[in-house]
C-alpha cells in the first residue's frame, strides 16, 4: 500500500503519461501508463541496455524505428482460440502485423553490436506463409478476394451475369413505362432491386412494393418480371456469404494454431516499443544513462544538475518557469541527510526530483541529470510528502504523517523477511545461474555498512539495513515542537540505520546538530535572497538552513519594535549561530564566484590550445607538403642524372673510345656530379668561443682568469685575474676543461654578384585567391594553403567592406614566414581591395 501511496505522492502516474506520448502503438501506450517497476536490479540493467541500444540504433537509422502497420491484435486471437470466426479486417490487422514485426527485426538484425536487442527479437516468428495467406484472400478493404477459392470466383461470376440481367430487364420497363416512373433510375431496397414508380400510376408496372417515400408520391416497386431473378440473386448471396465465411473461418484456424506465437510476437513488439518510448523521452529530456553504483564499494550518489522532469514538461509545454537544478553529492557514509531553509525554496521539490530519479533508473529510463550518473539501485522508494489531514476519518496533520511513517517502517520491517523468503523460494537452478554476491547486493542481505556507522552503533537484530529509500517532508511537524522534535531524532536514527539513505526536510534547529553527533548524518540547505525576499530554489550542502522569518517580517512591514522583541524572544545563541550561517554562506558565495572565474579561465585556455593546436597541424601539413615536394624534386633530378649518365655510357660504348672521347665523357660525369650532387656541409670545428663573464684558463701564468671583452678581430681579449687585468691571444687560454679555442677567421669581402634578371610577375587564375563573405579563421586557412602552393606573387582579393577581413589578411601575411612582403595591387588589378603577397 506505501509503495502506491509513494507513487500517487511523486506524480509517477503523470511521469507514465508523458512516456506514453512518445510510444508508437496501442500497446505501447498502455504499457507506458501502466509502467511495470522492476524487482530486481539485474532487470533494471537489462532495461536500461534496451534503452542505450536504441537510442545507438536510432542515431544511426534516418528516420528511426518504424512500427508502422503493427495493431492490437490481442481480442483477435482471443476470439479465433474460442473458435470464433475473425472478420476481414481483424484478419488484415494480423498480416500488417506481422509484416511490422518484420520490418522491425530486419531493422535490428542489420546492426551491429546490439546484443540486447537481437537476443529480444531471436525469437520473434512472423509467419510470412499466413500474411500471404490473409492478403491472397483479403483486399485492403477487408473484403474476400474472388481468388480465394475457385467456388467464389465461380459464384461472383454468376452474380455479376445474374445482376446484368436483372438490370437490363429493368432498363427496358423504365424505357417502356416512362410516364409512370418518377426518376429514371435503378435502386435497391434491402437486396432486391426496385424501381420508382408515381403512386398514381402503380398499375401501369405490376410488382412489389418494397417501400415509399416520406411524402407519398413515390412507390418503389419490384416488376413481377424480375421476382423470380430476385430470388434466384438472394440464393447466391447467400451462397456467396457461406464461401467467404468458409474462406475466414479457415483462415481463422490458421490464426488459432500459432496463437501462442503471435501472442509472444504482441509481447516483444510492445517491450521494443516501450525501450523506443524510453529512448526517445530521454533524448527529449537530455537525460544521461545511470549507472548503478554499489553501497558496500564506497562509491559515492553523483547526481549533477538534476531536473524534476515534470517541471521540464511543463516548462516546455505550459510555458512554465525555467527548471533551477539541484546537485545531490552523497558520501556513501551518509544515511541521512536533513534539508532546512524556508517554505517555498525547494525542499518537497528536491525530495521528488530524486525519488523520480530513482523510479526512472529501474525502469531503464536515463536520468535527467550531467554526466555521470551514478546512484544505487533502491529495492523500495517510500516517502511520506504533504499533508495527509483528512475530516471523514477524523485524522489531524500529524495523525496522518504519523499512519503514513507508520506503513513505512512496516515495510522497512517486513523487507528483511520477503527477501530472504524470495531467496529462499527460488529453484536450485535460478541459484546457479545468478551468483551469491549478485543475490545479496540486489536483494539487501548481509551488506556491509560504513566503518564509521559500525562505531556509532551496536550492531543488534534489529539494526539490519534494506537498500531503501526514504523520502519525509517536515518530519515531526503537526504538533508540540519540543516533542515533535524529539520524534523526527529519534525517527532519523532509527531510519539511520534500517534505511540505506533517508532525505526529511525540516525547520528544527535541533535536527542541524545530529551531523555534529553522528557522521551519518548531513546538512544541506535551500538558498534565500534576502534581497528580494525570494528563495533561489539552489541546494546548498555542509550548511545548516536559518531562519529568515524575523528579516522578511520587518522588511513586509512589521513594525520594527515587534520584531526586536521577537529577537530578543530568540536569543543571542540563536542569532550568533544565524550569523555564522551567514558568513558560511557568504564564503561559499564567494568560492563559487572563484570557481566560476577558474572555469571561464579555463575554457578560454581550452579554446587558446585548440587554436595553437590547429594552427601547429596547419604548420605540420605545410611542411609535409613541403617536404614531399622536396623529394619529388630530388627524385626528379636523380632520375634526370641517370639518364645523362646512361647517355654517356651509350657514346662510349659505341665504336673504339679514344682517349679524347674518354676525357670528355669523364668531363661531362663531373659537371652532372656537380649539378646533381647537393653540396657536403662543413663540419664544424672544434673547440670553443670564450664570451664575457667565462672562466678560463692561462696555462703561461698558471691562473685562471675571467674574460672581460669578447676577442676582437686580431683575436685579443681582456682578462681579469685578482686585481691584475691584461690583453692575452686566443691561442694562449683554455676553457677550464682543458678546450682550446677557435681560432678567429678574418672576413673576406663577399664578392659581388650582379643581380639576377627579373621576370616581371603575371596575375592569373592560378596566383589569385578569392576570399570576399569569408570569415576570417576561414580566408586564413584558404590563404595559408595557396602561400604554401605559390611560386611566386600571390593576389588575394578581399574586396573593402569593413576592412576586417582586409585586417585580418595583412596580419596574417605580417606573421607568414614565407612572405616577404605585401602591397595594394595596381588600380587595374583591384587597387586596395585587393593585396599582392611576395613570396620567398
Amino acid at each position: 500500500m506505501i509503495q502506491s501511496e509513494t507513487l500517487d505522492l511523486l506524480e509517477w502516474h503523470r511521469l507514465c503519461q508523458h512516456l506514453a506520448t512518445f510510444a508508437a502503438t496501442k500497446l505501447g501506450v498502455i504499457a507506458a501508463r501502466n509502467l511495470k517497476i522492476p524487482d530486481f536490479q539485474r532487470e533494471s540493467e537489462r532495461l536500461l541496455e534496451q534503452t542505450k541500444e536504441v537510442y545507438q540504433l536510432e542515431s544511426r537509422l534516418t528516420t528511426g524505428l518504424s512500427f508502422e502497420g503493427i495493431q492490437d491484435i490481442g481480442d483477435s486471437l482471443e476470439r479465433a482460440e474460442r473458435g470464433g470466426i475473425l472478420t476481414g479486417d481483424e484478419l488484415l490487422a494480423i498480416a500488417t502485423t506481422l509484416a511490422g514485426a518484420r520490418n522491425l527485426r530486419r531493422a535490428i538484425d542489420n546492426q551491429e553490436d546490439l546484443p540486447i536487442l537481437t537476443d529480444l527479437v531471436a525469437d520473434l516468428r512472423t509467419y510470412p506463409e499466413l500474411e500471404q495467406e490473409i492478403h491472397r484472400c483479403i483486399d485492403e478493404r477487408g473484403q474476400v478476394t474472388d481468388r480465394a477459392s475457385q467456388k467464389l470466383g465461380e459464384i461472383r461470376t454468376d452474380l455479376r451475369r445474374l445482376r446484368s440481367q436483372i438490370t437490363q430487364k429493368l432498363q427496358n420497363i423504365i424505357q417502356a413505362k416512362s410516364g409512370a416512373v418518377q426518376e429514371q433510375i435503378i435502386t435497391q431496397r434491402g437486396d432486391r432491386f426496385v424501381i420508382p414508380v408515381k403512386a398514381p400510376q402503380k398499375d401501369a408496372i405490376p410488382g412489389i412494393v418494397h417501400d415509399s417515400s416520406t411524402s407519398g408520391a413515390t412507390l418503389y416497386i419490384e416488376p413481377n418480371s424480375i421476382v423470380p431473378l430476385g430470388n434466384q440473386l438472394r440464393q447466391i448471396i447467400r451462397r456467396e456469404q457461406a464461401e467467404e465465411e468458409a474462406i475466414r473461418r479457415a483462415l481463422t484456424e490458421q490464426v488459432a494454431a500459432v496463437k501462442p506465437d503471435l501472442e509472444r510476437l504482441l509481447a516483444i513488439v510492445t517491450s521494443l516499443d516501450l525501450a523506443v518510448a524510453r529512448s526517445r523521452y530521454s533524448y527529449w529530456l537530455g537525460a544521461n544513462p545511470p549507472r548503478f553504483i554499489q553501497p558496500q564499494e564506497k562509491e559515492m550518489i553523483t547526481l549533477r544538475n538534476l531536473r524534476h522532469p515534470l517541471l521540464v514538461w511543463q516548462q516546455q509545454h505550459e510555458q512554465g518557469q525555467p527548471v533551477v537544478p539541484v546537485d545531490l553529492l552523497i558520501s556513501p557514509h551518509i544515511r541521512v541527510v536533513t534539508i532546512t531553509g524556508p517554505n517555498t525554496g525547494g525542499k518537497t521539490v528536491t525530495l521528488k526530483t530524486l525519488g523520480l530519479a530513482a523510479l526512472m533508473a529501474k525502469v531503464g529510463l536515463f536520468v535527467p541529470a550531467r554526466e555521470p550518473v551514478e546512484i544505487p539501485w533502491f529495492d523500495k522508494v517510500l516517502a511520506d510528502i504533504g499533508d495527509e489531514q483528512s475530516l471523514q476519518q477524523s485524522l489531524s496533520t500529524f495523525s496522518g504523517h504519523i499512519r503514513r511513517i507508520s506503513r513505512i517502517l512496516e515495510a522497512l520491517g517486513n523487507g528483511g523477511d520477503e527477501k530472504a523468503e524470495e531467496q529462499g523460494s527460488r529453484g536450485v537452478e535460478e541459484e546457479l545461474d545468478t551468483p551469491n554476491s549478485t543475490l545479496n547486493t540486489q536483494h539487501g542481505l548481509n551488506a556491509p555498512l560504513p566503518h564509521s556507522a559500525r562505531a556509532k552503533r551496536p550492531a543488534t537484530a534489529n539494526s539490519t539495513q534494506h537498500s531503501s529509500l526514504v523520502l519525509l517532508d517536515e518530519v515531526g511537524a503537526g504538533t508540540d515542537p519540543v516533542e515533535g522534535s524529539a520524534l523526527a531524532i529519534a525517527l532519523l536514527q532509527y531510519l539511520a540505520n534500517h534505511a540505506q539513505l533517508t532525505i526529511a526536510t525540516t525547520h528544527f534547529g535541533e535536527l542541524k546538530a545530529l551531523k555534529y553527533e553522528d557522521e551519518r548524518f548531513e546538512n544541506a540547505s535551500v538558498e534565500f535572497d534576502e534581497s528580494t525576499l525570494s528563495p533561489t530554489y539552489r541546494l546548498l550542502w555542509g550548511i545548516p538552513g536559518r531562519s529568515n522569518a524575523l528579516t522578511i517580517a520587518l522588511r513586509l512591514g512589521l513594525k520594527p519594535e515587534v520584531v526586536e522583541q521577537a529577537k530578543t524572544q530568540v536569543g543571542e545563541a540563536t542569532d550568533e549561530v544565524n550569523q555564522v550561517i551567514a558568513g558560511l554562506e557568504a564564503q561559499r558565495r564567494r568560492q563559487e564566484t572563484k570557481a566560476a572565474e577558474a572555469q571561464n579561465l579555463l575554457q578560454q585556455a581550452e579554446r587558446l590550445y585548440k587554436q595553437v593546436s590547429a594552427k601547429a597541424s596547419a604548420l605540420e601539413e605545410r611542411e609535409s607538403g613541403l617536404r614531399a615536394s622536396q623529394e619529388l624534386a630530388v627524385q626528379q633530378a636523380i632520375a634526370q642524372a641517370k639518364s645523362e649518365i646512361a647517355q654517356v655510357i651509350r657514346r662510349l660504348q659505341q665504336g673504339t673510345p679514344t682517349a679524347q672521347e674518354a676525357q670528355q665523357a669523364t668531363n661531362a660525369l663531373n659537371q652532372i656530379a656537380q649539378q646533381y650532387q647537393p653540396a657536403t656541409p662543413a663540419k664544424p670545428k672544434p673547440g670553443f668561443m670564450p664570451k664575457v663573464g667565462d672562466r678560463v684558463r692561462v696555462p703561461k701564468l698558471g691562473q685562471t682568469a675571467e674574460v672581460l671583452t669578447a676577442p676582437d678581430a686580431d683575436g685579443e681579449l681582456s682578462v681579469r685575474f685578482g686585481l691584475m687585468k691584461m690583453t692575452v691571444k686566443l691561442q694562449d687560454i683554455e676553457s677550464l676543461d682543458g678546450q682550446k679555442p677557435e681560432p678567429v677567421v678574418k672576413n673576406k669581402p663577399a664578392p659581388v654578384t650582379p643581380p639576377a634578371p627579373t621576370v616581371p610577375a603575371i596575375r592569373t587564375s592560378q596566383n589569385t585567391v578569392d576570399l570576399r563573405g569569408k570569415r576570417v579563421a576561414d580566408a586564413e586557412f584558404i590563404l595559408d594553403k595557396a602561400i604554401s602552393e605559390a611560386t611566386g606573387p600571390v593576389w588575394i582579393i578581399h574586396g573593402h567592406g569593413t576592412g576586417k577581413l582586409r585586417q585580418g589578411v595583412h596580419t596574417f601575411l605580417h606573421q607568414h614566414p614565407r612572405v616577404k612582403n605585401y602591397e595594394a595591387a595596381e588600380q587595374a588589378d583591384g587597387g586596395s581591395g585587393v593585396t599582392v603577397a611576395h613570396i620567398n
